[in-house]
C-alpha cells in the first residue's frame, strides 16, 4: 500500500537533456527527479519541482531510506505534451509498476507539479 501512495504521489510531481540516455524536455525532468528521490537529492527535487511537488516529495523522503540501487534504468514508455502541461509514463529499477509524472512549465522549464484531487490522467 505504501508503495502505491508513494507512487501516485511522485506521478503528480521535471528539462535538461540526458546527454547518455537521450532523453530530452519532459522525460529528463521526470528522470532527474525520481533518481534524486530515491537517492535523497532534496536540492535537485526542489529545483526540478513546483511548489506544490516539492511539498510532497518533502513528506515522503522523509519516510523511505535511500535506495542503495544507483542505477534506476529509467526508461520512458509515453510522453504527452500540450501547450505547458505534460505527462510521462516511465518504468524504473526502483518500483515494479510504471509511475506518472505531471510536469508544468514554469518560466520555460519544465517541472514536476502535483495533480489535483481527482484529476485524470492522460494515459
Amino acid at each position: 500500500m505504501k508503495k502505491f501512495i508513494v507512487l501516485s504521489l511522485i506521478v503528480q510531481f521535471l528539462s535538461c537533456a540526458d546527454s547518455e540516455t537521450k532523453i530530452s524536455g519532459p522525460s529528463a525532468t521526470a528522470q532527474i527527479v525520481i533518481e534524486s528521490f530515491y537517492q535523497g537529492g532534496e536540492a535537485m527535487i526542489k529545483e526540478y519541482t513546483t511548489e506544490e511537488g516539492y511539498a510532497n516529495f518533502k513528506n515522503l523522503m522523509a519516510m523511505f531510506a535511500k535506495s542503495k540501487n544507483t542505477d534506476s534504468n529509467f526508461k520512458v514508455i509515453e510522453e504527452n505534451v500540450e501547450d505547458e502541461v505534460a505527462w510521462v509514463k516511465y518504468t524504473t529499477s526502483y518500483v515494479k509498476t510504471p509511475g506518472i509524472f505531471k510536469l508544468v512549465k514554469d518560466v520555460g522549464a519544465w517541472k514536476v507539479t502535483a495533480r489535483k484531487p481527482g484529476e485524470k490522467v492522460w494515459f
